[in-house]
């Protein structure tokens, strides 16, 4: 039998500039400046700077503009015209390719960066100091690219063997890339090279000055690795028979090891894409005061020259078809570019009214840095505050930095949810998990503190959470469960 239905349904259609703005306010500070840049190249009725006759600065948002009255309709038969006497075939300046507008502020925050030489570009660098065959060194600069950025080579003998046969056409054995890989350990920082943390450990230890302590922990990581791994400290004692203080001397030494000898050097590199805060908020008088960066509001303004080419058709008796398909070209970039404007400028202000609601939401915490006193706020909160959409609040939130007096903050991390303490108040999370760390940080390592006993005591601070709750907060804490903090 067939059925009719009917059914309502009431969607929302975004245009494609909504589309756009959204992305242009997702964007941070650099990855902003980036598409400033390609907009720029893309379109030349837009230009950097203000114009040097102000009569031309209201054209920028009058809704009635000039070229608007440009009849699509019109019939034209003219003799063809060439195009180039209407477009200029000279290429944007690239003084115009740049927002040269930071503030002297902008200018001191930027710390200057030295370009450093890659993690597996320094490894290259020192297999030039071992005297090798080429066939020898085909293998290590092999090897040196199989290492990832924690400086371990995840992969096995055999497949290395099979993937330099397939991809390299070097053709060798396993025993041979075995003692090529000795060489590689040899590198620098001590460790790199390594196939496990078993390894690794071992190498860093081997490349240290011999010694009671080194030589108990060197055999601890060769044949106890998984009791040293487990924190069985008194089974090691009992099978090495030594005292508590020359187990915690030898333990003390691979503590100081480090498990990703390539993680130091790599984070290095990576600084070269440092963070750009897009706000700064500093205490003056006793208030906060709030900044955009300078970066995020560039000058721009609709090409002269391109107005004046629509000028010159508009007073021209004889237009042709040529003519008027380069009129419609002007008037697409024309519209583009004004569009554009506005868009940074609704991007701008986007920013600002949401980072300043954020900033008076959680005023007592920007005055003194005290993470307890950061209020329970949800993206809602601020939403309802400056009359926007939650999504607009979470693009905001999620990819933009601000600089406050207590170090540069991803604005999302303010955000929390509420909990009710044993006096019936709204407290955040952040504030329970502050808590939370700094009782683990105050227990005695000997006896670290289970989850359980942990719920107990934030109970008895006036905080009544589930154990289950206190392991979910240390694990986003990244804190180890109890016996895994076990000092001697």
């Amino acid at each position: 039998m067939l059925k009719q239905f009917l059914n309502l349904k009431l969607s929302q259609k975004l245009s494609p500039q909504q589309i756009q703005l959204m992305k242009l306010i997702q964007l941070p500070t650099q990855a902003f400046e980036q598409r400033l840049k390609e907009e720029m190249n893309e379109n030349p009725a837009l230009e950097a700077g203000k114009e040097e006759d102000e009569e031309y600065e209201k054209d920028e948002f009058d809704n009635e503009d000039e070229y608007d009255d440009f009849d699509d309709n019109e019939t034209i038969e003219a003799d063809e015209i060439n195009i180039d006497e209407y477009l200029s075939n000279d290429e944007t300046p690239d003084y115009k390719l740049s927002a040269n507008n930071y503030s002297a502020d902008d200018e001191q925050r930027e710390s200057p960066l030295a370009a450093g030489v890659s993690f597996h570009q320094d490894l290259l660098n020192q297999l030039n100091t071992f005297i090798l065959t080429d066939e020898e060194r085909e293998i290590a600069e092999f090897l040196v690219g199989s290492i990832d950025d924690m400086g371990y080579i995840r992969r096995s003998i055999p497949d290395i063997v099979d993937d330099m046969a397939f991809t390299q056409g070097i053709y060798t054995d396993e025993k041979t890339v075995e003692r090529i890989l000795h060489v590689i350990h040899e590198l620098e920082p001590s460790g790199v090279g390594a196939r496990d943390l078993q390894e690794c450990l071992l190498l860093q230890l081997k490349h240290k000055t011999p010694t009671e302590s080194i030589g108990l922990a060197t055999d601890i990581i060769e044949h106890q690795f998984d009791a040293f791994s487990k924190k069985h400290y008194d089974k090691l004692q009992q099978k090495y028979s030594v005292s508590q203080e020359q187990l915690k001397n030898a333990i003390s030494e691979i503590e100081k090891l480090n498990p990703k000898p390539g993680g130091v050097f790599a984070g290095s590199t990576r600084l070269i894409e440092h963070v750009v805060p897009d706000f700064t908020i500093r205490i003056v008088d006793g208030e906060l005061e709030l900044t955009l960066n300078g970066r995020n509001a560039p000058t721009l303004h609709v090409s002269r020259d391109y107005q004046e080419m629509l000028q010159t058709y508009k007073a021209s008796r004889d237009k042709s078809q040529q003519q008027k398909d380069a009129v419609q070209f002007i008037k697409q970039k024309l519209d583009s570019a004004k569009w554009f404007i506005d868009a940074i400028r609704q991007r701008q202000e986007t920013l600002f009214v949401t980072m300043n609601a954020i900033m008076h939401y959680q005023q007592e915490y920007f005055l003194d840095g005290d993470e307890t006193k950061l209020r329970p706020m949800i993206l809602k909160d601020i939403a309802d505050m400056v009359g926007l959409d939650i999504s607009t609040i979470s693009r905001v939130a999620n990819s933009k930095y601000v600089e406050t007096p207590y170090g540069t903050k991803l604005i999302k991390e303010f955000f929390s949810e509420a909990m009710k303490n044993d006096q019936g108040e709204d407290v955040s999370t952040i504030e329970i998990k502050k808590i939370l760390q700094n009782v683990i940080e105050e227990e005695d390592k000997r006896k670290p503190l289970p989850d359980d006993q942990l719920a107990d005591i934030l109970k008895e601070k006036g905080y009544p959470i589930a154990r289950r709750t206190i392991a979910k907060y240390r694990e986003q804490l990244e804190i180890p469960v109890a016996r895994m903090r076990k000092k001697i």
